[in-house]
């Protein structure tokens, strides 16, 4: 028995390197062909290529795991099914547990190494790598505002945009947070269109802002509404690039990413995260309960019939300037609410991505084992194309499943452990299947059914 689960571990580790490097270059091209534009023109080495392709690859390593277990399974047990190995071996006693034992043993090691990597290797990796590609990006200033996406790049500001142009720079719906009075969200900037363009020392950022107002929160207790809103048809903001050039600063900016956290750092990042949303909550519930409630203004009515049409439509500007300045208020804060929110979620997607990916390596071995011995063909043909179709249907579910935590629509638990769910009735169905020598899908009932009438047919 020592010989046998010497000779299955022997078969299985040869196509499981192989296929591991063969998913590792193509999750590297895959990762050049994104970055390409960054790379080009920078004056690189190879020796920074080198390094930066080398913690590229750390990056993929948890990715590859269960790719080669998939491949590697049923291309070894297509092969011992093709050549009539299984057939002895279970006409020798032998069942398809007994026979997976050894190798599962190996999985499951494996399995417990990629989240020992994942867990500690990766950050590190993914920190070096983040910090690598800033640094090529920024030789050149080219500020890649996403659509829909706060960019924290520039120190001290958060800015979204819903539609960007790249032919002529302009924006629009621009939201503007200013952190550098270092005390929350106390000054935003609402715009409907906007212009960006570098500076000809491409030293400074200048953004000039069309029809929009700011709101400012001043820290005055004493004055009835401490807040100031100011409309503007055209504003210029100027944002200082110096810190774009400082690549030594570059792994500092990364260091709080929740992708080059551990899940000891998480758990307790995620905690820190949670009691700000509270509190964040609870000063704006606060804020528009009290903060914006005028008592003078209730207890005192006025009938505006009575007022002379001057006084009548200064008294509907102030009432309307409130409203829009409330308004502005509620939107800035419901958009930082919802913000806070989505950094914690990525945060527990990160933290379940860990454990997610080393169980999907168990889970995809017990779906590729039965399956390449049901389908006995060995090689790098049918069990290629059948282990891609399958991983790419585990990956699309995967990717549904973190989208939807990344929309708030599903749980992060829910959304990272979404495709091994899925899958886990699949790989008991294959290894009842395959214990019991049945077809993949049995149609022979069926098509009895529809041979019995021609019979009676022929018959008659």
């Amino acid at each position: 028995m020592k010989r046998l689960h010497v000779f299955l571990v022997k078969s299985f580790l040869g196509p499981f390197i192989a296929t591991f490097f063969i998913a590792i270059f193509l999750l590297l091209m895959q990762f050049l062909w994104k970055y390409i534009d960054d790379l080009v023109g920078k004056g690189l080495d190879f020796n920074q290529i080198a390094l930066l392709l080398f913690y590229a690859s750390a990056r993929f390593i948890p990715i590859a795991l269960p790719i080669a277990m998939l491949l590697a399974s049923v291309m070894v047990f297509g092969k011992l099914g093709e050549q009539y190995e299984l057939v002895a071996l279970k006409s020798a006693g032998i069942s398809l547990p007994r026979m997976l034992f050894p190798i599962t043993l190996l999985v499951i090691t494996l399995s417990y190494g990629s989240f020992l990597f994942s867990n500690y290797v990766m950050p590190i990796a993914n920190l070096k790598n983040g910090s690598m590609i800033y640094d090529i990006q920024k030789k050149k200033p080219s500020l890649n505002i996403k659509e829909g996406i706060f960019y924290k790049d520039i120190e001290g500001f958060s800015i979204k945009i819903n539609e960007k142009n790249t032919s002529n720079n302009t924006l629009k719906d621009i939201i503007i947070y200013d952190h550098t009075s270092k005390s929350g969200n106390d000054k935003v900037i609402i715009a409907e269109s906007g212009i960006m363009q570098l500076t000809p020392d491409e030293k400074f950022l200048e953004l000039i802002l069309y029809n929009g107002h700011s709101y400012i929160d001043i820290p005055d207790k004493k004055k009835k509404n401490p807040y100031r809103t100011t409309h503007f048809k055209e504003d210029l903001i100027r944002f200082d690039l110096a810190s774009f050039s400082k690549s030594t600063n570059s792994e500092k900016l990364y260091k709080g990413h929740y992708a080059m956290l551990n899940n000891k750092q998480l758990d307790f990042a995620i905690d820190s995260l949670e009691i700000k949303y509270k509190d964040k909550e609870k000063l704006f519930s606060k804020n528009i309960t009290n903060k914006y409630k005028t008592s003078t203004e209730v207890d005192s009515i006025i009938n505006l019939n009575t007022l002379p049409p001057t006084e009548k439509k200064q008294q509907y500007d102030i009432a309307i300037n409130k409203l829009r300045a409330l308004k502005s208020v509620v939107k800035s804060n419901k958009d930082d609410l919802e913000y806070r929110k989505i950094i914690i979620t990525k945060h527990k997607i990160e933290w379940h991505r860990k454990l997610s990916l080393a169980v999907a390596c168990l889970l995809l071995f017990l779906i590729g084992a039965p399956l390449g011995s049901i389908i006995r063909k060995g090689g790098f043909g049918i069990p290629v194309l059948v282990s891609v179709l399958f991983f790419i249907l585990f990956h699309v579910v995967n990717m549904v499943g973190e989208k939807s935590a990344k929309d708030l629509s599903m749980q992060a638990f829910e959304g990272m452990w979404l495709a091994n769910l899925v899958f886990l009735p699949l790989a008991i169905f294959l290894i009842y299947k395959s214990k019991n020598d049945a077809k993949l899908f049995d149609f022979s009932n069926l098509t009895m059914l529809f041979k019995r009438p021609i019979k009676k047919k022929q018959l008659q």
